[in-house]
Parts: C-alpha cells; structure tokens; sequence
C-alpha cells in the first residue's frame, strides 16, 4: 500500500481534522484500569495506512488546569506571547499556547532559577535556596518529579511571573502516536485504536494523561475537530502470507496484533497466527474477548495464550506462557515463523527477551551464544519484530 504522502495533502506538519465516532469502554465493571476503544474517522482525507503503522494525535490540555494557570499569572489568557520555541510569524494569544501548544508538565529547574532570581518574599526565597544547592540535588529531581507547572505556580505564589516568562519556559505540546488496532483492508474509512487511559495522583492532585484524557474525556463523539496524521511503521505481518505469525502484546500492545490479525484475514494468509495476550484479571480486562474467541473458533487464530497476572497468587504473565509452549513455539519459529513484540519496553519486552532466548537455546539444543546468533539473524530477516514503548 503505498505511503499517506503519496494521496493525501495531510501529514504531521498539516494534520487532518478527523472526528472520533466512537468512544468505547473496553474493561468490564470492577477494573482497576481504564482502556478505551476509539474509532477515528478518516473521512475525506485520503490517507491511507497500513497494519503496523501508528496514528498520530494532537491533543490539547485541560481547560481547567490552563484556567488555573492563567489565574495563578493573575492574567486574562488575552495576553500576546511568542514562545521562543514554537518559531512563530506572529505572537498568539496566552489561551490558545497554554491550551493547543505547549506542555504544562515536566517543569525543570529552570524555572525554579527565574522563581529565585524574581522573588522578594523571604520564605520562598528560603524554600528555593534549599532546593538549588548544589547537594540537593536528589531532593530537587524527587521535588520536580511531583509537581507539574501549576504546582510550582501555586508555591510560590508571591512571585508573579508574566505570561511571556512562563512560556519561554514550557516546551512545545507533541502529538502522541497510538498502534493502529484495524486493518485498513477490512476498515479503509476508520483507524480503531486502543488506549490506556492514564489517571494518577502526586503532590495530592490529580493527574490526567494529556492525550488519552483528551480522547476519553474532552473529545465529543461526531463533534470535536481531532487533528490526526498517519505515522508509517516498518514494523507489520509477514509479507509472505504463507508464513506464521506469533505475536506477543499484553495490555494495550494487542492493538497492533488485532490489526494484524484482521488484516492476514482478509487477505486469505494461509499462514496460522498464534496470540499471547495478558492483563490483570480475565473477568474485567480481556480486552476483545468476543473478537478473540470467534477467530478461535473459526480456526483463523491456531493459538490463543493468556496470561492473567491477578487472577491466583502467583502472578503469570506472557513470557510464563510462553515456556510452558516452548516446543511448539521452537517449532514455529524453526519452521521459518515470524515473532513480534507489542508493549512496555522498560519490563514486559525484556522479559519476553529472554524468554525467547531461552526457548531457542533449550528447544534447538543451542548454547547461549547459539541462541544469541539465531536471534540476531530472526532480526536480521526482519522475523523478530519489536514495537515497545
């Protein structure tokens, strides 16, 4: 399929203003998680995708928190600034920076050293002196861990900073890309997409993903302008549809592999597709429970792996399942079977990793250093495919 340059005027620099027709809670009542299936509108933007690419979002902060902030400036939003690195033609207005194009989190010390250079109040003064010491250094990042921008704001009140202080200080607001969970064979008008939604609290208030808060929260169904572009991926199915695929992705990482899996369908891949899923308790967090089971039943996925770390006393995740598998799993892989990764990349990928090498190693009869090379040669042959986050 050829790339979204080649038909559409749209892209990251001139996203397309999709809108989102669909907004659909995926975890059942008793979840300690929130994942939302959405559904983009591709319209009339002529762009075009692939299984594996990722969807571009631009979101925009919450009113609440831009309101704040304004407040806490003891400014009207109607201000003109020019933040230095958004390279501007013309100045905007403080509303339309502070809510579409800088990020209101991650303060870094920098502003704490303006804070300190402005201030005439003696106990801020204290307070910031105590920060910036040169030994305090693991307090200071532990300090600004916590906090966002409105939080600094909010401590040190007595020191105003103007609107064009403050947004020299902020960085520009990016886009968020999400794995595509639809098949544009079987969806070419819609990308579906799956995203955690992510709620937390530090420093006692409470905290909201910016972009996945924005999907489930702020945008309306049918209404709100989206912008959108689509991010190409060399990361998707095995072009030889004779081939297998296994594909590992815990949690929202069975996006891709929903699109993989669709799209291998609908192209009548005689390849057969092995899928090894996890999440915290079957009961609430199997994330497209009906679609899995049907593809079950009707014999377009062989195998299906899941890995529920809450449901008993010791916890199983995906790479468990993969050892109790590790004969057949070596014998689709020697079998010239292509293996992909979907996921958190700091804990879940490593631990797949691993288990990989070690399957290779106990399964082919290899030494470590054997499996090393085997691993290195799947990647190689672009049979060992990763998409971590």
């Amino acid at each position: 399929m050829s790339a979204p340059e080649a038909t559409s005027l749209f892209s990251k620099d001139r996203p397309f203003p999709a809108k989102v027709t669909e907004n659909r809670l995926l975890n059942k009542a008793g979840s300690a998680k929130e994942t939302r299936h959405i559904i983009v509108n591709l319209g009339d933007s002529g762009l075009v995708y692939k299984a594996g690419d990722s969807l571009g979002v631009y979101p925009s902060n919450r009113p609440v928190e831009v309101a704040e902030i304004i407040e806490r400036l003891g400014a009207t939003g109607d201000e003109l600034v020019s933040p230095a690195m958004l390279k501007l033609a013309t100045p905007i207005s403080l509303l339309e920076a502070l809510s579409h194009r800088l990020a209101l989190s991650s303060p870094t010390v920098k502003i704490l050293n303006t804070i300190n250079a402005k201030t005439t109040d003696p106990v801020e003064k204290a307070k910031l002196e105590a920060l910036l010491k040169p030994e305090a250094k693991e307090a200071l990042t532990a300090y600004l861990d916590e906090r966002e921008y409105v939080d600094v704001l909010a401590e040190f009140a007595h020191t105003k900073l103007t609107p064009q202080e403050l947004v020299d200080h902020l960085r520009k607001l990016m886009p968020r890309l999400y794995s595509i969970a639809s098949s544009a064979r079987m969806y070419p008008q819609e990308i579906h997409l799956t995203v955690a939604i992510v709620r937390y609290t530090t420093n006692h208030r409470e905290r909201h993903g910016v972009c996945s808060t924005f999907l489930a929260d702020r945008v309306r169904v049918g209404e709100t302008p989206t912008p959108v572009f689509v991010s190409n991926s060399h990361f998707g199915p095995p072009e030889d549809l004779t081939k297998d695929a296994i594909m590992v992705g815990p949690g929202t990482g069975i996006a891709p592999f929903r699109a993989f899996v669709q799209d291998r369908v609908a192209a009548g891949a005689t390849g057969r597709n092995w899928v090894f899923f996890g999440d915290q308790k079957s009961s609430t967090d199997y994330l497209y429970q009906e679609e899995w089971e049907k593809y079950l039943a009707e014999g377009k996925v062989t195998h299906l792996d899941l890995a529920w770390s809450r449901d008993q006393i010791l916890k199983v995740y995906v790479q468990d399942k993969m050892r109790e598998k590790a004969a057949e799993l070596w014998a689709w892989i020697n079998n010239g079977g292509y293996f992909f990764v979907c996921g958190d990349a700091k804990r879940m990928a490593k631990d797949v990793d691993v288990a990989l090498h070690e399957v290779i190693a106990q399964q082919g009869g290899m030494t470590p250093e054997q499996a090393v090379d085997y691993v290195k040669q799947m990647k190689k042959d672009k049979r060992y495919q990763r998409d971590v986050y």
